[in-house]
């Protein structure tokens, strides 16, 4: 499964974008936020692509989680949002 990581400092139009892409190509995209500011940003971009599979007569859920990444060395807890085709 594709995924994609979101910090405090995405932009939502274009994660969005990216989520539309590998949502119409694979079915699904797991996205990836650690912090609030991140976690933000990620939903909100789940909203928006959610808006840009519409028209074309896809409608995604979005299933969240727990998961553990490294970064730097130092394990930290992310959220996890499997977004999918309903």
């Amino acid at each position: 499964m594709e995924i994609l990581k979101v910090s405090s400092k995405s932009s939502p139009n274009s994660v969005a974008g990216a989520i539309a892409g590998v949502v119409r190509d694979y079915g699904c995209v797991e996205v990836q936020a650690v912090g609030a500011g991140a976690t933000n940003q990620a939903l909100k971009s789940i909203a928006v692509a959610r808006g840009y599979l519409a028209p074309m007569g896809i409608d995604v859920v979005c299933v969240p989680a727990f998961t553990l990444i490294e970064i730097d060395g130092v394990e930290r807890t992310a959220m996890k949002l499997i977004v999918e085709i309903r």
